[in-house]
C-alpha cells in the first residue's frame, strides 16, 4: 500500500503519513486507533515509546 492509498483510507494527507513514518509526527489517538483497525493489529504493535520516554513510577 502506498502512502497515498493509506492516507486516502484514513482521510489524512500523504504528508501526514510520511511524517508519522519518519517519527516527526505523533498521530492523535483517533488516528492511531483507525490505523490499528485498518491493519488488524493493536496500537502497541504500531507504536512504542522510545527509550527514556517511559513514565516513571
Amino acid at each position: 500500500m502506498t502512502q497515498e492509498e493509506l492516507a486516502e483510507r484514513l482521510s489524512v494527507s500523504r504528508q501526514t503519513i510520511n511524517a508519522i513514518e519518519k517519527g516527526r509526527f505523533n498521530p492523535s489517538t483517533l488516528l492511531a486507533l483507525k490505523m490499528s483497525s485498518l491493519f488488524g493489529v493493536t496500537v502497541n504493535d504500531l507504536f512504542e515509546l522510545e527509550p527514556g520516554e517511559a513514565v516513571k513510577s
